[in-house]
């Protein structure tokens, strides 16, 4: 027996996350698999599918300047609506919680093809923060007739919001696309002659932290780099100017800001090696971090990897000058702290997701074909 499985990407997170799920699918006599691009992030999905040598078989290329969330959730649902059609699949892949997850389980709902959620069931319990994520992932989990959870934490949520479909803890896939990449680290030109400083990664990105509370993180930067004179923030640069323009604004010249165009996966994960912690507001680098034992401070006032905050190799800072500021310097000149937050196992597995998705997928089909 051979099933057809389709996968869907859109964005750079969700390619990271399902390229060692595709891998480990394509290997086995079960399955035959197709990988569809949304085109909801363009080249820098391309550039992490040809990282892990997977072969695309078609890109929607639904992104065009200035699009709202309505009409990329529309375009996703009529393109695949023909995909379906013509390429019709005995399940549908789906990670995370992005507009194209949401968008492309809901294409496959309506044409009565079983989803399976890759990373199910985080939640904020505020469905605003983040937006729009946290309401995507309360959908698809309606949808989901498996969902594969990576945490307990996650499961935890999934059966309190009552749902149906069968729940399994997994361990994240990101963790596998670490296990499977980490050989090709290299060391980034820039950060060749930076051995006796300290460096921060920052990133920042989500709509909730444009405007004022960006002005706030660009504060507590200044404070920062103005009483340590060995720290240097790394900054890639998002291309959306409304978070571009002030960064540039601010750190165009300035000797303790490197400001970088966005960076590649290799390149991120390579800088993210080097540094000693980590600012963001990113849910992927509060995954992978501790793979590096870098602790991580998130600028947000509420995550769903709650595991990170448990474990205690992250915690929430929002962008409150005075936090970021008071931790940010805690963890550069207290050892005893610092190693308190690095030495902590990553609480999001040991590269075995991907394997544990495919027994139950395998499993699942079986019984639904009996």
């Amino acid at each position: 027996m051979v099933w057809n499985v389709t996968f869907i990407i859109g964005t750079r997170p969700e390619a990271i996350k399902l390229c060692p799920l595709i891998k480990i699918f394509s290997l086995s006599n079960y399955f035959k698999s197709r990988v569809i691009l949304t085109g909801q992030h363009s080249s820098i999905v391309h550039n992490v599918v040809e990282l892990f040598e997977i072969k695309i078989d078609d890109d929607l290329q639904i992104l065009k300047q200035g699009q709202t969330l309505g009409a990329i959730t529309q375009l996703v649902i009529k393109k695949l609506e023909i995909e379906f059609t013509e390429n019709f699949p005995d399940m549908v892949f789906v990670q995370g919680d992005t507009t194209t997850a949401f968008a492309s389980s809901l294409a496959a709902f309506y044409q009565k093809i079983p989803v399976a959620h890759v990373e199910a069931g985080l939640r904020t319990d505020s469905i605003k923060e983040p937006f729009p994520e946290e309401a995507n992932r309360r959908f698809i989990s309606q949808i989901a007739e498996l969902n594969f959870a990576p945490t307990d934490n996650a499961k935890n949520n999934l059966l309190k919001s009552g749902i149906t479909g069968e729940i399994h803890v997994t361990g994240n896939t990101v963790v596998d696309a670490l296990c499977q990449i980490s050989g090709k680290l290299r060391r980034i030109i820039k950060l060749k002659n930076l051995d006796d400083k300290k460096l921060i990664l920052l990133t920042v990105h989500r709509r909730e932290n444009w405007g004022e509370n960006l002005q706030k993180v660009i504060l507590a930067i200044k404070e920062i780099i103005s009483i340590n004179q060995d720290v240097i923030f790394f900054i890639p640069l998002h291309p959306n100017k409304i978070v571009r323009e002030p960064f540039l604004k601010e750190f165009l010249n300035n000797s303790q800001v490197i400001l970088s165009e966005p960076l590649d996966y290799i390149s991120l994960l390579s800088v993210m090696k080097k540094s000693r912690l980590i600012l963001t507001d990113s849910g992927g680098i509060q995954e992978e971090a501790p793979s590096f034992n870098k602790p991580v401070l998130i600028l947000r006032n509420k995550t769903e990897r709650i595991e990170s905050i448990e474990s205690n190799c992250a915690k929430l800072v929002g962008c409150d000058k005075s936090k970021i500021t008071k931790f940010v310097n805690e963890l550069i000149n207290n050892d005893k702290i610092y190693n308190k937050m690095s030495c902590v196992p990553n609480p999001y597995g040991d590269g075995n997701a991907s394997k544990i998705i495919l027994e139950k997928s395998i499993e699942f089909l079986k019984k639904k074909n009996n």
